[in-house]
């Protein structure tokens, strides 16, 4: 006679599913019961593993929120009823933008998949609703501005001979020539790095687009001006903090006493903002991202083709790489130069 484990999850409104998450055993039950709670305890864990430790913060936070607007207006949040879910989102219309309520709406799907239960975004009434916002609210991302190849001088000629200038000379150079996110480039350790006689090899083992770690090498060439080499920037850096081994960006205290512990990709942004108030632009507009948009687009400028570039940011859809390069070659080869007006 065959039994059923309940493996289900347990969610914040205390409902699971009412089937999913049931699976028949047969046989002396006992074992049979601690081996499979085992085995689906560890392939949740396996599943949650696979995204980004930043995804799954976002994540939680966010269905956190929908549990507590579901739970302050007396509806339930799992399962989610499609109409609780399109009034949500039109809630959310008055406070974010469309990126982040589109995370919002995955996170809802995600902790509906994790139970096993229909998901509410497939049902039409919220499709509908997600359409509406998307058109009213416009699709269009509020991208950080470009650190461009002579603003990237700028920054770097206000630098001085402290320890925390000479980590930061190293970390914008090397963030930039790498076209490195901000999460790969306080990921790397000393031991993925190589130098050899035409530059910098640099192992990145995972990265936004690689969730699976295959890695990929990049190349960082020798700069022809030492002012503005990343080798020679993060040669200078690691003799200054003394590290061999283990996390390469680390934390700089006032007395120029070096931590153990990895920056954060947060710390990243705050270093780029801190150097482009220094050189009289605007913070606000400025983030980690604007090196890896800056090389993609100066790149762009100097010649390099969507396929070069992609190269060496791993971008798989030249597409991507085309959304930055097309607002700064919109001039080279205009063909409206070209009809005689």
């Amino acid at each position: 006679m065959s039994r059923l484990l309940d493996v289900r999850p347990v969610h914040p409104n205390g409902r699971p599913p009412v089937s999913a998450g049931l699976v028949p055993i047969v046989g002396p039950p006992d074992a049979a019961l601690a081996r499979l709670a085992v085995l689906y305890r560890r392939f949740e864990a396996n599943c949650e593993s696979s995204r980004a430790p930043s995804t799954q913060r976002a994540y939680a936070s966010d269905f956190r929120r929908f549990h507590q607007w579901c739970s302050a207006h007396g509806i339930s949040s799992l399962p989610a009823s499609p109409a609780a879910v399109a009034l949500y989102l039109t809630d959310l219309e008055e406070s974010y933008k469309v990126a982040t309520i589109g995370r919002h709406m995955a996170a809802i799907a995600r902790e509906h998949r994790k139970g096993a239960l229909p998901s509410p975004l497939t049902n039409p009434l919220v499709k509908e609703a997600w359409q509406s916002t998307r058109r009213r609210l416009g699709v269009k991302q509020d991208a950080k501005v470009a650190i461009l190849t002579a603003d990237l001088r700028g920054m770097l000629q206000a630098l001085t001979d402290s320890t925390i200038d000479i980590r930061d000379r190293a970390l914008l150079l090397v963030g930039f020539a790498g076209a490195f996110r901000r999460s790969e480039l306080v990921s790397l350790d000393v031991a993925d790095l190589r130098f050899v006689d035409r530059g910098l090899e640099i192992m990145l083992h995972r990265s936004k687009t690689d969730q699976e770690g295959e890695g990929r090498l990049i190349g960082v060439p020798y700069g022809s001006n030492l002012v503005t080499c990343p080798g020679r920037a993060l040669q200078a850096w690691l003799r200054r903090s003394a590290i061999v081994a283990g996390p390469l960006f680390r934390a700089v205290d006032r007395g120029g006493a070096v931590a153990h512990s990895r920056l954060t990709a947060q710390t990243v942004a705050l270093i780029v903002k801190r150097h482009a108030q220094r050189l009289g632009l605007d913070p606000v507009r400025y983030a980690g991202h604007s090196l890896r948009a800056g090389f993609v687009t100066s790149a762009a400028l100097a010649g390099a083709d969507a396929l070069e570039i992609s190269r060496q940011t791993g971008h798989r859809s030249l597409a991507m790489v085309q959304r930055y390069t097309r607002p700064a070659t919109i001039w080279q080869q205009n063909p409206a130069q070209r009809v005689g007006l």
